[in-house]
């Protein structure tokens, strides 16, 4: 059982209810768990507003409407607060109900009504408040997870509050990192509340969020006695001429993402035409399976890149095969992909069968073409989808996206938050195949490779800002190697 002891836990309701009850055991009564978090809410709404500004408090029947009326509380006085309750015996000296609220603007609008444990849809009352609170234009503060989201899938529940700002207590939730749940959820603060750290030991934790902390103690770094084949040999295969700039960018991105030696493998007729885009890079002649055989028999080439622009279906199905059956590392992206669509039982065989580690970069559409059934079911999440699919093939699955989900056959799973909207340009997943082979190449742990290849990959993006091509991400990563080089203390 995956557990929430590390700060990059992410919680779902089970693992909320569970560490209020463990906390409770260890003699930490719910009143006082309550005080500190309206506390802590009380704090955060505080700051940044001037004495007298208009704050209303919408206070919903469970723990977060606890909270909400804790930090009323502390507000009154300083600040001039209203309380609109639901579904609560509401007390009309203190409080109104909340479809009674018409839409007015305030200063602050703190969000209570409802938490991680809801399941369904908001009523017409809540509804309604809702949609009067976004055309107020008020800025939001919620408490614990906005109003209407999900906070095991990040699922819009009919309708959700959009806050400016998230106040959440000891560990992240997974609908807070989950699209659409992460854009509602605005800047998150994660407050402590005074959960003792021995009760996180026993909470489930379903997933983790991709940081550094997950995985950095497992990353291959270059050493000053080390060389070049030390740091592993990456090759990636290329495909027509015409479309060999895929190949090129996870080439690139490959040499750029530490690997000590990358060459694309290419038909001999092409290699002229190659050679004139790549310095660093070099290049072997691979017309069929005789030439891959031949490339297999020495060990060095250790980490594969199959699919970007490669084109020919039947062909990506032999190397494929082959490169797992010899026991080497692979990334499975795009045409390599979708070749397997037909057949999709066929590479799953092969992939529960191999030694070597494999991992499958599928954007939303392949992801549908390889895991029909799977990706059909509506009742899924994002993170459900992506661990039925890797249990399904035995591999690493990475589904892409704003909230790119890495997951293990064996249950772990990492949900990214880093990059920008610019990465939805064309290439930019040909270079995130480059990378994560770069971070196997060095004989990173799969899961670990791949996690770190998408957080470097959303890091580089963040580092070039705005107007991003895919070209410009390998050319970031050096001052991503600093970074991580940095939080190693080194």
């Amino acid at each position: 059982m995956l557990v929430s002891g590390s700060p990059t836990a992410l919680l779902d309701d089970n693992g909320v209810k569970q560490a209020d009850a463990l906390a409770a055991r260890s003699g930490i009564a719910l009143e006082t768990l309550v005080e500190h978090a309206g506390t802590r809410v009380a704090e955060v709404a505080a700051s940044g507003l001037p004495d007298g500004a208009r704050i209303a408090v919408w206070a919903g029947p469970g723990m977060n409407g606890a909270d909400a009326r804790k930090a009323a509380e502390l507000l009154r006085g300083r600040f001039a607060v209203t309380v609109f309750a639901y579904g609560a015996t509401i007390d009309a000296s203190e409080c109104l109900p909340l479809h009674s609220y018409g839409g007015e603007p305030f200063d602050l609008v703190i969000d209570g009504l409802f938490g991680t444990g809801l399941r369904r849809p908001l009523d017409a009352v809540c509804r309604e408040a809702v949609r009067r609170l976004a055309d107020s234009r008020s800025p939001v503060l919620s408490i614990d997870i906005p109003s209407g989201i999900d906070a095991r899938t990040g699922a819009v529940l009919g309708a959700a509050i959009q806050a400016q700002r998230t106040v959440t207590f000891e560990r992240r939730r997974l609908g807070q990192l989950l699209m659409p749940g992460r854009l509602h959820t605005g800047e998150l603060i994660v407050a402590e509340i005074g959960i003792p750290d021995g009760v996180w030991a026993d909470v489930p934790a379903p997933a983790d969020a991709n940081e550094p902390g997950l995985w950095l103690d497992q990353l291959r770094h270059p050493s000053s006695a080390g060389h070049k084949y030390d740091r592993g040999h990456a090759v990636v295969f290329a495909g027509p001429l015409e479309k060999s700039g895929a190949a090129r960018l996870a080439a690139a991105a490959a040499l750029r993402g530490g690997a000590g030696l990358v060459t694309l493998l290419g038909k001999r007729d092409a290699l002229a035409g190659l050679s004139a885009q790549v310095t660093a890079i070099m290049l072997r002649g691979c017309d069929g399976e005789s030439d891959l055989a031949a490339l297999l028999e020495d060990t060095r080439f250790n980490a594969f890149v199959l699919g970007p622009g490669f084109g020919d279906a039947a062909k990506a199905r032999v190397f494929a095969r082959m490169i797992l059956r010899a026991g080497r590392r692979l990334v499975l992206d795009a045409d390599g992909i979708s070749a397997f669509a037909p057949e999709p039982e066929h590479l799953f065989t092969e992939c529960h069968e191999s030694e070597g580690g494999v991992v499958l970069t599928p954007h939303a559409g392949e992801f549908r073409r390889l895991f029909p059934e799977i990706a059909a079911d509506p009742s899924l999440s994002k993170l459900d989808a992506a661990q039925a699919a890797s249990r399904a093939s035995g591999a690493v699955v990475v589904s892409k996206g704003a909230d790119t989900v890495i997951v293990t056959p064996d249950g772990r799973a990492a949900i990214d938050a880093t990059g920008t909207p610019w990465l939805a340009t064309a290439g930019t997943g040909d270079v995130l195949a480059g990378i994560i082979a770069a971070q196997l190449a060095q004989g990173t742990p799969t899961f670990e490779a791949a996690c770190a290849g998408v957080w470097m990959h959303g890091r580089a993006a963040e580092f070039f800002g705005p107007g991003l091509i895919s070209e410009d991400l390998p050319q970031m990563l050096p001052r991503v190697h600093a970074e991580l080089s940095a939080m190693r203390g080194g």
